[in-house]
């Protein structure tokens, strides 16, 4: 459950950035085959898209540079002065995206809907990080905000509609990419038909898939010498289209071009918005990404590398067009010089794959982190990286946004058609992050005075970009909209039904006096062992413990409640994973163990989370008999509050337990005098047929300790001989369904929807790594 020792956690804040400018240019030099692949690749299709349809009368040097300086201004304003100059300072702990600010939102103002919450979560060191401050409890929005709580659900609906898009933005790109490049084949072979052209980029797509398994280590090494030498190549041949057509095409970087572009086109040009803006796809992913770098990075390699390149090749398109209005359809193409004609078109074609693989990648952790704010149903996640922590491959996802482009590229084969779907989903996004980013400034960063003029400003130009490209909805823009419909329906249907079963194990808590009743025998045979009971509540004893006494009367000697859950955070270091505590008296030899990670923290199967949970009781038994802050009176009523942080490092030095490993098959006779040969002969049967994977067996032995206490010596005793005797795992096999007086949309909610999904994604035990053979799984039913 703990990631693998030499794996680097990117956790890089832009506040404690590179001192040192080699590094810097070092980690600039890295983002270009990660971030950059996007929107370095929009030049393929910028002008084309935006000159079809009824800017077709239009056709004419005054619009040509009118357009450009559009683009101009429009990569001027968005990506560098706010993605750049402002954005990139809302990190998370060095984490960016949409779900980032959404996390520091549920911290500073209260906005998480995550359950199983608790004040020991806000003692996370990551948790603190940033302004510390609260909002006054006088301001206006705050209060108006705690009035309507339903406001809460609505912010989380409109983040998830913001990733919904993104997946939709995963589903486009690697279409609308490969399509562009290999139309220059169409340039140069004029006898190929369009029906080879989209049987090649089929081929492209589908390899580009099939590889994803593969992880992006394996071929990051290339992928920064591809974009690096795509965008010196546009830089080149940019500059050398501006000298040879047209020079006084520098001109038009003057914004009177644009009043002059709208005056001429009408609503025609307000209407191409929607294939300018094009032009700074791709720009969210340096906000996204700023967690595998730094900020300063991203910043050095957009403003000395990224901008200029991309400015001086659309300024060159258009000093090319403006001589060559004939040439609208293939610009890019049709302006590269015939000397170097193939290998830019190789390198074209390079490019679009990396950027297609770059928000492939983060369509992968979109998906793990709705999984991770309970929004999304469980899937595998294969780790495609033993030494960069983060880096991860969804089956299910990928092959469904394989499908889905396939369907796009074979149904519209036509870039300008996708091009508008495409548009639509990325503005979408960006609005989202405008929206989001004036919250942070009212809420985190006490700058509410500059949220107006920020929303004014950018929300405006993002408003007008937007409308354009919804007036293309009736031509293929509809394609991310129900996209996005339809993940939003999932992620909505999965969180109402996992919050409605939530709610019902919270109000059918096993009452705490009862088990104190039964005594520390708990009225059953305790039998040896220790019992891992796992369930989604941080407090209280699960309905499931009850249901299970009640038709098998008999129990492990220590029972261990395990909880695993989600912290607004993006990681919790391992020396703050363990939250352990008592449920009942010391007699009762009862645990709780909640086990915390953030959204962007995976769970890894190492094999060593019971050595870890053991040493960790073990360790809280020598807090507790020694810490202060356990010291008191023990009411009934405070058993199940008090927890513990147990550090690794502390489980590191501690010197309760003495740890030895083993060979699984070499088993003692005492453990197998606690045992039936029945049962050993079925496990050594079971490990036989898993030789593949390699088992070992940690042992515990007390350390001659005079001076520890005999309560707490014989308490460790017991842990120790329960841990030999065996660990079973006992989870619930839940049935949810909707009470007969619910109405008919809450039943096609429960009963259809999120019974579908519970029974076609990953179980429980699959995915938090339980291993078959030790588990226990009790039969309930969840009427909610």
């Amino acid at each position: 459950m703990e990631p693998e020792s030499g794996i680097s956690t990117p956790r890089k804040s832009s506040r404690l950035s590179w001192v040192n400018l080699p590094q810097n240019l070092l980690l600039a030099y890295q983002s270009f085959g990660v971030v950059y692949g996007d929107l370095s690749t929009s030049p393929l299709y910028v002008y084309s898209s935006t000159f079809k349809g009824k800017l077709k009368d239009h056709q004419n040097e005054e619009a040509v540079l009118g357009v450009f300086s559009l683009i101009f201004w429009t990569l001027t304003l968005i990506p560098l002065v706010k993605y750049v100059i402002i954005v990139l300072s809302a990190d998370d702990n060095g984490e960016g995206g949409t779900f980032a600010l959404y996390s520091l939102l549920c911290r500073h103002a209260r906005f998480s809907l995550l359950p199983n919450q608790q004040a020991a979560d806000e003692e996370l060191s990551t948790y603190k990080y940033g302004p510390s401050v609260q909002i006054p409890a006088s301001s206006p929005l705050k209060r108006f905000l705690d009035k309507h709580k339903r406001l809460r659900t609505t912010l989380l609906v409109f983040v998830l509609f913001g990733a919904s898009m993104v997946i939709g933005d995963g589903v486009l790109t690697p279409a609308i990419s490969v399509l562009s490049s290999v139309s220059g084949l169409q340039v140069a072979e004029k006898k190929l038909t369009d029906g080879e052209l989209l049987l090649l980029a089929c081929v492209i797509l589908v390899g580009l898939f099939a590889l994803q398994y593969c992880g992006t280590h394996k071929v990051a090494v290339i992928f920064a010498p591809i974009v690096c030498i795509w965008l010196f190549s546009i830089f080149a041949i940019g500059l050398y289209n501006i000298i040879s057509w047209n020079p006084k095409v520098v001109h038009a970087l003057s914004p009177y071009y644009i009043v002059k572009f709208f005056k001429e086109t009408g609503k025609e040009g307000w209407i191409s918005l929607g294939g300018i803006l094009l032009s700074i796809t791709g720009t969210e992913a340096m906000f996204a990404d700023i967690g595998h770098f730094t900020a300063f990075s991203i910043r050095l390699a957009f403003g000395c590398v990224v901008y200029p390149c991309l400015v001086v090749q659309y300024m060159g398109q258009a000093a090319f067009l403006s001589k060559n209005i004939s040439k609208i359809p293939n610009t890019f193409y049709d302006s590269i010089p015939d000397l170097v004609y193939w290998p830019v078109f190789i390198v074209a074609t390079l490019a679009a794959i990396v950027g297609s693989q770059a928000i492939i990648t983060a369509t992968f952790s979109i998906v793990k982190q709705c999984h991770a704010l309970g929004c999304f149903p469980r899937v595998k996640v294969v780790h495609t990286s033993k030494h960069i922590y983060g880096q991860i491959y969804i089956p299910e996802m990928n092959w469904i946004l394989m499908i889905l482009t396939l369907a796009i590229t074979i149904g519209f084969r036509d870039t300008t058609l996708i091009g508008n779907a495409y548009g639509l989903a990325c503005m979408t996004v960006m609005f989202i992050t405008t929206c989001l980013m004036a919250l942070v400034l009212i809420f985190v960063w006490q700058r509410g005075i500059f949220a107006a003029p920020f929303l004014l400003v950018f929300g405006f130009i993002e408003g007008v970009y937007l409308s354009a490209a919804l007036v293309k909805v009736p031509h293929a823009g509809w394609v991310p909209i129900m996209l996005s419909l339809v993940f939003m329906l999932v992620m909505f249907v999965w969180h109402y039904g996992t919050r409605k079963k939530y709610n019902f194990d919270l109000h059918n808590k096993v009452s705490l006096k009862w088990i104190l009743g039964l005594g520390p025998s708990l009225g059953i045979v305790r039998v040896p062992g220790i019992g891992l009971i796992y369930s989604e509540l941080a407090t209280g004893v699960p309905a499931i413990f009850s249901h299970f006494v009640t038709n098998l009367p008999a129990f492990h000697k220590v029972l261990v409640f395990v909880c695993v859950k989600s912290v607004p955070v993006p990681y919790v270091s391992p020396e703050e994973r363990f939250l352990i505590g008592r449920v009942c008296p010391r007699p009762y030899r009862m645990y709780r163990c909640i086990v915390r990670y953030g959204y962007k923290d995976i769970p890894r199967d190492d094999g060593d989370f019971e050595s870890l949970l053991i040493k960790s009781i073990a360790e809280f038994m020598l807090m507790e008999a020694v810490g202060p802050q356990f010291s008191g009176s023990e009411s009934l009523s405070s058993f199940d509050g008090r927890m513990a942080v147990i550090s690794s490092r502390s489980i590191e030095s501690t010197s309760s337990l003495v740890v030895t490993e083993e060979d699984n098959s070499e088993v003692s006779e005492a453990i197998q005098s606690s045992r039936s040969a029945t049962l050993h002969s079925l496990r050594s049967a079971y490990d036989d047929e898993n030789m593949q994977v390699r088992r070992r067996r940690v042992r515990f032995q007390l350390p001659p300790n005079p001076a520890m206490d005999p309560a707490v010596r014989e308490e460790l005793q017991d842990l120790v001989e329960a841990k030999d005797a065996g660990v079973a795992y006992i989870m619930g096999h839940s049935y949810v369904k909707a009470r007969r007086s619910s109405t008919f949309l809450k039943k096609l909610a429960i009963d259809i929807g999120y019974s579908f999904l519970r029974k076609n994604c990953r179980g429980p035990a699959v995915a938090l790594n339980i291993p078959h053979i030790s588990l226990i799984e009790v039969g309930m039913i969840y009427y909610v």
